[in-house]
């Protein structure tokens, strides 16, 4: 690490105060928690920013799809919502794990805030000891604080309790958002709006 590297660091912790610069454990720890917060060690900076760039924003994306319409990136795990003049708004996804992930052409049929769980009997099978059902508003629900249903399907676009799972390929055909990005594209879809998976 460099002297002005090193300068930066301690300007910063001292600006940050206790935030947890001080128990990183190497450089590169640190540099991770000064870009925003090392998100899967749960660390985040007094800005609100987790370092992963996975949060909404807005990009060029120049198509066929008429605005309002979802597209869903499964190989990059971004989910774009059309604008206009060829833009998009861009939040990072957690996707399908290998054998789960699929691609179709779906509507919103439902959306509900605080939704309960319950896992299919195929998870039960393959899951014996994950729970039965968890009531809407429990902190550790795997559907977060927003779910848009897809279809007649069992998949949804929803939040998550484990941000650190955004980005990632294991959910079990789902499309997982960070509860603050799944809240404001809630706000921004209607019932009955598009959804391209590809």
């Amino acid at each position: 690490m460099s002297i002005r590297h090193v300068a930066t660091v301690a300007a910063i912790a001292a600006f940050l105060g206790s935030f947890g610069l001080a128990n990183a454990q190497s450089d590169n720890e640190r540099m991770e928690m000064l870009r925003g917060g090392a998100s899967k060690k749960g660390v985040y900076n007094i800005f609100g920013l987790d370092g992963t760039g996975l949060g909404r924003t807005s990009v060029s994306y120049p198509g066929k799809y008429a605005p309002g319409t979802i597209v869903v990136d499964t190989a990059a795990r971004w989910l774009y919502l059309i604008q206009e003049n060829g833009t998009a708004l861009r939040y990072g996804i957690g996707v399908g794990r290998a054998g789960f992930q699929w691609k179709g052409t779906h509507k919103i049929t439902a959306k509900k805030v605080n939704p309960s769980w319950t896992p299919p009997p195929e998870m039960i099978a393959r899951q014996p000891d994950v729970p039965r059902h968890m009531k809407g508003g429990d902190p550790e629900n795997p559907l977060g604080t927003h779910a848009m249903y897809l279809g007649s399907t069992l998949y949804r676009i929803h939040g998550s309790p484990d941000a650190d799972s955004v980005g990632e390929a294991e959910s079990s055909g789902c499309f997982r958002m960070r509860n603050t990005d799944v809240a404001d594209l809630y706000e921004r879809v209607p019932v009955g709006t598009t959804v391209v998976v590809k």
